[in-house]
């Protein structure tokens, strides 16, 4: 019988990998708990800003999912991920610094993530860079 040779996997959490999928894991319990609480209790206060921590909960929580599943399928998907969060970071957090009613709470985009330490305006472009590196480099 002849050995099959599998192409290795993507190492998506060796070294600064690692650190990125704690930082969304902690992202993922961040935006969704505090969405879940806010939805359950108060969404027709401010149902637009609730709904869009939840979705930002969602795209937490696929990125890790990706980062933890390496490969380079899991690799894309990821980086396809992390350019629509932070497309949406960008204009979540444009819209409500030039329409501020139109979010009487506070997303977790908004203002750019200010109220999260500007991560989730930052985590997006360090995971690409990383997802990118991440494929070039030798294995």
């Amino acid at each position: 019988m002849a050995a099959t040779q599998e192409k290795p996997e993507t190492g998506l959490i060796s070294g600064p990998g690692m650190l990125l999928v704690w930082l969304y894991g902690v992202m993922v319990v961040g935006a969704v708990s505090r969405s879940i609480v806010q939805i359950s209790t108060e969404f027709e206060h401010a149902p637009l800003a609730y709904s869009l921590s939840a979705l930002a909960g969602v795209v937490y929580g696929f990125i890790t999912y990706s980062l933890v599943r390496g490969g380079e399928k899991a690799r894309k998907a990821a980086l396809v991920c992390c350019a629509a969060e932070l497309a949406g970071v960008l204009v979540v957090g444009t819209w409500t610094l030039i329409e501020p009613s139109a979010f009487p709470d506070a997303t977790v985009w908004s203002e750019y993530g200010m109220g999260y330490l500007f991560i989730p305006v930052l985590l997006p472009i360090t995971a690409m860079y990383w997802l990118r590196k991440s494929k070039s480099a030798p294995r």
